[in-house]
């Protein structure tokens, strides 16, 4: 994925404190529009989370869900259900860093697979998104199956969809094929997946639980 520049319905739950003092906790659920791709043999919900008081809106965010998942149906898999959930947290916790994160992981009870859109990035490299599966969360495990998106990553669909095949194929593999999605850097060109991608994406995504076989519609 791209380096980055590096920018310098409510239902309340049990709050948790952060480094100041200040309450971890979820402050607000929406419901987003899932899709329908009736040919799909797969699905999966998506959960998303943004903070109070980031310059991410709802509307780019849904508007970004919804077109990475459309992506995603080359794949024959689609997006059964999401929501967003809005984190009111201490401001340090709004930028992605890995040991801040995983504390505040350690304090929220998080749903999965998980997109997370943060102000910014802190750790070194800094991208636009990073994705972190099973097979490289052993060192931080708090983390699996979870991606962070920055404010003002470019390609916005393609950013969310790249990162996701990573966590439901959890593989860290890039293409050098013209026009594959898994290119190392995004673009709007970028959108294809190969058979073989697609393969993995629906076998290892059902293995580790984060996608779902759908029922066989009735005959």
């Amino acid at each position: 994925m791209r380096p980055h520049r590096f920018l310098t319905a409510v239902f309340l739950f049990a709050a948790t404190l952060g480094a100041a003092g200040e309450p971890i906790r979820i402050a607000e659920v929406r419901p987003l529009a899932g899709a329908d791709a009736p040919r799909a043999s797969h699905e999966f919900s998506l959960h998303a989370y943004t903070f109070r008081g980031t310059r991410w809106s709802a509307a780019e965010i849904e508007s970004g869900i919804a077109a990475a998942a459309r992506l995603l149906e080359q794949c024959g898999v689609t997006l059964a259900a999401a929501d967003l959930r809005t984190i009111e947290a201490p401001r340090a916790f709004h930028y992605y860093h890995t040991p801040t994160s995983r504390r505040m992981l350690r304090s929220l009870e998080i749903m999965r697979p998980a997109v997370f859109f943060v102000e910014d990035t802190h750790n070194l490299p800094a991208f636009d998104a990073e994705a972190v599966g099973l097979a490289n969360s052993k060192a931080r495990p708090e983390l699996a199956n979870t991606v962070w998106v920055a404010y003002g990553a470019r390609d916005l669909p393609q950013a969310i969809a790249h990162e996701l095949v990573h966590v439901l194929s959890d593989d860290g593999a890039h293409s050098r094929d013209t026009g594959n999605l898994m290119q190392d850097e995004t673009s709007t060109l970028n959108t294809r997946l190969t058979a073989k991608q697609c393969s993995l994406l629906r076998t290892r995504g059902e293995a580790n639980g984060v996608l779902r076989r759908r029922p066989a519609p009735p005959s």
